[in-house]
């Protein structure tokens, strides 16, 4: 037996590798399983154009076996095996990895194309010291006559010597460490433990991964009793779905494997089953619910798909794949170019997860202007329940992703109760028209009661219902659309009169100047104006607001929870001069004048859906006049 130190700089980077690169304890046994897998490449690889090996694909396999008693695990493989050198060079120097020198070696063979090393960087074998005090690896290279035991306690150096093994193939055995205080490592000794993080992290690896299992079934020779039945079992399933050719995939299928996978009871709204292949070759599987999940409004609901390096979870909800506006999106990623075994915790610098994260956003816009465009009834349904995460999108980083989501974006208008898209507006405007006209509300049916639309509509111009918090936000973000700009006709400088007309109204208020002057300081600060309008309609007055902030986002920034209440719209009184009321305000005395101007005010307060100050007062006075 030969004692050895490790050559890579000692207990100091064994500690980082272990501690530092891998903060999840559990995926040990997604890097010895992928190490296995690995393994077994090779030697199918050599198997394409050796005659000497004669073993053939559905030969392989990875075994797992539990010595409670011992406290072991143990994984072991058919594959290639490594001779005494190769445990030297790839467990006795850190980050040294065969398989890339494999990789790199056979790049240019044509019979390696089948072939897609997972274990890269020759770290991963290191997390096996997370869970275990001491690490046993016993190979035997194929085509060697004798094997080699590699045993290691940790950065103190490793032994080596020969040993006898029957078959080619690789042994790892760890001695998992006792429990502690906060550590529970007897569990990696639980047949359903190790089963469940086979599936959750290998279940795609494309060999069987073996383990014996133990279930209880009805005694057969005494009723109501149980034995014990120990049998092997395939805890994988060897072939993901994502990589099947969309031909051999019933919906079904994709269906059911969504329902299983991300736990939901109803069917998705619709799949995206794409391949790409270019600056970033990734295989992706995406879901579009059909309801947002429970807790999809809360803080505790994380976004993100599941990624795969070679079907082997790096990552449950990688988060990084997925803009925020996109964040009810489910589903995987699939990719050879980026790398299972070094650094997964920094993976949001990786350069080809950015490149893949562009490529999804780009699909998933694509799939939903397709459904737009083909199934209406079911974009519908889509953006009742996620239209405003796309709203959000428009507004979010400063208005950087909104040419791509201002064609996804649907509004009621004045038009009838269907939904329309910005282009569809645009597109049956009126010659007259210049501007994209809107309102907000609470809901559409109070909107359609502002004061304001029906001078609008008399012009034979459509106003889209903005009924979403976010909706004025995104699209003050937007600015325009196809060289329209977007006007709130509750905002004061909404002008929609002839020359003539114009020339009217201006006069009218500068022949009352003194009138409406005494109403502003009847409100105390109130308003900023009070003036004389011809564009109610039929109705007496309306609160229009001056500047950027409109009431509706008055409304929306005080409501928030960091707000400090003080965003205040700059308010204007206005009063249709063709009502009755008009006469009454220039024919009242000046005690009159400021009990009709509060009662105006408040009726134009509660239109517009804001609070009055005094509702007992407003009451008073309504009985008074009554």
């Amino acid at each position: 037996m030969r004692k050895k130190q490790f050559k890579a700089e000692s207990k100091k980077l064994l500690d980082m590798m272990i501690n530092s690169i891998y903060t999840n304890k559990e995926i040990f046994i997604r890097e010895l399983i992928s190490n296995a897998s690995d393994a077994i490449d090779k030697l199918y690889f050599k198997s394409l154009t050796d005659n000497s090996v004669s073993l053939s694909r559905n030969d392989f396999k990875i075994r797992i076996d539990i010595d409670k008693e011992n406290r072991t695990l143990t994984i072991s493989d058919n594959g290639i095996g490594m001779t005494a050198d190769e445990l030297e060079q790839n467990l006795g120097t850190i980050a040294k990895s065969g398989s890339l020198n494999f990789k790199e070696e056979n790049a240019q063979d044509e019979n390696a194309q089948d072939i897609s090393v997972i274990g890269q960087f020759g770290v991963g074998f290191y997390s096996s010291f997370m869970v275990s005090d001491r690490v046993e690896v016993v190979s035997k290279a194929f085509g060697e006559e004798k094997a080699n035991r590699w045993q290691s306690s940790g950065a103190d150096g490793y032994t080596m010597e020969e040993c006898d093994k029957e078959n080619a193939g690789t042994v790892i055995t760890l001695h998992i460490k006792e429990d502690t205080e906060n550590e529970d490592y007897s569990q990696y000794l639980e047949q359903y433990r190790i089963s469940e993080l086979v599936k959750k992290y290998s279940d795609y690896i494309r060999y069987p991964i073996v383990m014996e299992m133990s279930h209880q079934v009805p005694d057969p020779e005494k009723e109501g009793e149980y034995i014990t039945e120990i049998n092997d079992e395939t805890l994988n399933s060897m072939v993901p779905i994502w990589r099947k050719a969309k031909s051999e995939i019933k919906k079904e299928d994709y269906n059911e494997f969504y329902k299983n996978k991300f736990f939901d009871y109803t069917d998705p709204l619709a799949v995206i089953h794409t391949k790409v292949e270019g600056q970033a070759t990734f295989d992706a599987l995406m879901y579009i619910p059909e309801n947002p999940p429970y807790d999809f409004y809360s803080k505790e609901y994380e976004k993100g798909l599941q990624l795969y390096s070679n079907g082997v979870l790096i990552m449950d909800k990688c988060a990084d794949l997925l803009p925020d506006y996109f964040s009810f999106v489910k589903g995987l990623v699939d990719s050879a170019d980026l790398s299972l075994n070094i650094s997964r915790e920094m993976l949001q610098q990786d350069h080809q997860l950015k490149i893949i994260a562009k490529a999804i956003d780009k699909k998933i816009k694509s799939e939903l202007a397709k459904m737009l465009k083909n199934d209406r009834e079911k974009y519908v349904k889509f953006f009742k329940a996620f239209g405003v995460q796309l709203k959000y999108g428009v507004y979010a980083d400063y208005g950087m992703n909104k040419d791509g989501l201002k064609d996804l974006l649907l509004f009621k208008s004045s038009s009838g109760d269907d939904y329309v898209t910005l282009k569809e507006y645009v597109g049956r405007m009126a010659d007259s028209q210049n501007d994209i006209y809107y309102a907000c509300g609470e809901n559409e049916q109070k909107i359609a009661l502002l004061p304001q639309l029906d001078a609008v509509k008399e012009k034979g111009y459509e106003v889209l219902y903005f009924t979403d918090d976010v909706d004025e936000f995104a699209i003050q973000m937007l600015m325009e659309y196809e060289g329209k700009h977007f006007v709130n006709i509750c905002k004061n400088d909404l002008d929609l009169s002839s020359d003539a007309e114009k020339e009217e109204i201006a006069k009218k208020n500068e022949d009352s100047k003194e009138l409406l002057e005494k109403m502003k300081e009847a409100l105390d600060g109130g308003v900023t104006e009070v003036k004389f309008s011809n564009k109610l309609g039929s109705h007496p007055v309306a609160i229009t607001a001056q500047g950027y902030v409109s009431l509706e986002m008055e409304k929306v920034l005080n409501a928030m929870p960091s707000s400090n209440q003080g965003v205040k719209a700059q308010l204007v009184l206005e009063v249709n001069s063709n009502h009755p009321v008009a006469e009454k305000l220039k024919n009242a005395d000046e005690e009159t004048l400021k009990k009709y101007t509060k009662l105006l005010y408040a009726s134009a307060r509660l239109i517009a859906g804001l609070d009055i100050d005094n509702p007992t007062e407003f009451s008073d006075a309504v009985a008074e006049l009554m």
